[in-house]
């Protein structure tokens, strides 16, 4: 009797009013499948942390949730079906994006206020089913959160946090002539230019594209491009085994400084094992792969996986977008977007990331500081890996409850071998200290470079919920073109726009895939992005100048507005 009630519970069909009514009282629901998935119970013990689940909340994540879980998982995951829907589900705004949710009663009322109210089930007009932005739009905040247009037409607004989505991009005129004005109209040729280049977002084609990107999976796991080649992963230990030995051997002979040249080589190629690891590319075992990441990130090169895990899911969610990809947001050293020359808040961070005095300073020159900068990115991912292992921001419960203490007994592993036994114990001088720690950081730089080469130069302009998983994917990420002999080096971040398709595929096995992802674009008339080394750097340097050249106009505009503030108060 009890697993007839549940298997009737799991076969309620759910309409879009009910599953907003639901989110609208704090549920935690998103829809894997054409199941509609209660996860309230599993937000705190996910593994990727609670943010990546905020972020699918109200949407059909069928492709997110498949491309970056085991089967285990997605097996585990039915045990929170309440239901399930009935044909093509139209995505809300996740309320962590600003998504606003109205309870049945409000949603009653807002259609007893006037009658035949155009909801956003009632239009497929993108001016009455897009979010309003805070750049173009005016948010009316009364009790029923409806929204006044142009056209005098009351609708209800699914409002996304993003300035960059698709909405009423009517403005007044005179709004052009501030310097708020100019970052509106570098918004819309943003949009336009995404719009004209990339597929229509018409269901039809954006079902079509995803049916397509399902099949090429299929094919792919056919062709056994999803199994794990273990003779690389040797020729790649001997590899790391080689670099660590020379860099002992080197300080064994008090040569400290190309010591530490061998060592920071040793953590640039450890950290593609680590990434593999880290997204259950190995042993495609979560506990498994988690352990190797632990080893490989705690123990040998003191950053930890759980931090990188929690971040790095978002940043395959929400790929280049300025308020949720932490990937992106670099304040006040970097910006990739004019969007961060006005104060953002980060929905990862939870805190606002101000334009200040600094940052208008700093982002003047960041093209010429790019380079210098990254020198020290190392440095800047303890900090961050402290601040999730002191603050216990992984999980404290369920499968993954104990990996936070493990993650602590290596940084302790870490700072004893390499803090104590090497730093303090066999290198006798401070400037052989500072010599040895400053090389063996500063020549992982190609990692970091490696890591922004293929988003930093991509759209970072949010076409809306409406837009299909692979083709986002791809419009937010780059290829690098090399030589097969260079592999090694890129260590599979040359192939960042597949892998963003397909996470869990070994990195070994992207260059077979490459190929068919080509044929995939060319299919689907997605635009493949792909570049040589230095190329894809001179589109780096070219993002960053430009926004950098938008700064110092908008520097220029404010200057030119006070000054006829002040003549016009005389």
């Amino acid at each position: 009797m009890a697993n007839a009630a549940i298997s009737s519970r799991k076969e309620r069909v759910y309409s879009r009013e009910e599953v907003e009514d639901l989110i609208a009282n704090g549920r935690t629901i998103i829809v894997v499948e054409g199941k509609v998935l209660k996860v309230d119970a599993w937000l705190q013990y996910h593994p990727g942390g609670d943010k990546a689940i905020m972020h699918m909340i109200g949407r059909d994540a069928t492709d997110e949730v498949t491309a970056l879980h085991s089967s285990e998982a997605l097996q585990r995951m039915k045990s929170y079906q309440i239901g399930r829907i009935e044909g093509r589900w139209k995505n809300f705004v996740p309320p962590i994006q600003g998504g606003i949710f109205l309870k049945t009663s409000e949603q009653n009322t807002a259609s007893a206020i006037v009658p035949g109210i155009l909801l956003e089930d009632d239009s497929d007009s993108s001016d009455s089913s897009t979010a309003p932005s805070p750049v173009f739009d005016t948010i009316d905040t009364n009790d029923n959160h409806l929204r006044q247009r142009k056209r005098g037409e009351l609708v209800r607004s699914s409002g996304s946090s993003s300035a960059t989505s698709l909405s009423s991009l009517d403005r007044d005129e005179s709004t052009e002539k501030t310097p708020l004005g100019l970052l509106d109209q570098r918004t819309k040729q943003e949009l336009d230019f995404d719009l004209a280049k990339y597929p229509s977002l018409v269901p039809e084609v954006q079902d079509s594209i995803v049916k397509k990107y399902r099949d090429l999976e299929k094919r792919m796991k056919n062709e056994g491009l999803f199994n794990c080649n273990y003779r690389a992963y040797a020729i790649e230990g001997l590899r790391y085994a080689f670099l660590f030995t020379s860099s002992m051997l080197l300080l064994r002979a008090s040569q400290y400084a190309l010591s530490g040249l061998f060592l920071g080589l040793f953590w640039h190629q450890l950290v593609f094992t680590a990434h593999d690891a880290g997204h259950m590319g190995i042993t495609h075992s979560f506990h498994g792969d988690t352990v190797i990441g632990i080893i490989i990130a705690d123990f040998l090169g003191g950053l930890s996986i759980g931090w990188w895990k929690r971040n790095h899911n978002v940043h395959h969610i929400v790929t280049n977008s300025p308020e949720h990809d932490p990937d992106i947001e670099h304040m006040p050293f970097f910006a990739i977007s004019h969007r961060f020359l006005s104060t953002l808040r980060s929905t990862y961070y939870e805190r606002l990331m101000p334009y200040d005095a600094f940052a208008q300073v700093t982002l003047q020159y960041q093209q010429y500081l790019y380079y210098p900068l990254l020198m020290f990115g190392r440095f800047n991912l303890y900090r961050l890996s402290w601040e999730y292992l002191i603050l216990g921001l992984g999980p404290r419960k369920g499968p993954a409850w104990w990996h936070r203490w493990l993650e602590i007994v290596g940084q302790a592993f870490f700072w004893t071998w390499f803090g104590y036994g090497i730093c303090y114990k066999s290198i006798p001088t401070w400037s052989g200290r500072l010599a040895f720690i400053m090389v063996s950081h500063m020549v992982t730089m190609p990692l970091h470079v490696q890591i922004t080469l293929s988003h930093f130069a991509m759209s970072t302009a949010d076409l809306g919920e409406h837009e299909s998983f692979p083709q986002k994917m791809l419009r937010t990420t780059m290829d690098v073109d090399c030589p097969e002999w260079l592999d090694f080096f890129h260590g599979g971040l040359q192939f960042q726009a597949i892998h963003h398709l397909y996470p869990r595929m070994p990195r070994h096995n992207l260059r077979r895939a490459q190929k068919l992802v080509q044929a995939f674009c060319e299919e689907t008339e997605i635009p493949y992005a792909l570049y040589g080394f230095i190329g894809g750097n001179k589109e780096v340097i070219g993002r960053l100048g430009d926004v950098a050249r938008q700064a110092r106009i908008l520097a220029e505009c404010q200057k030119h507005a006070a000054k006829e503030s002040v003549f016009e108060a005389h």
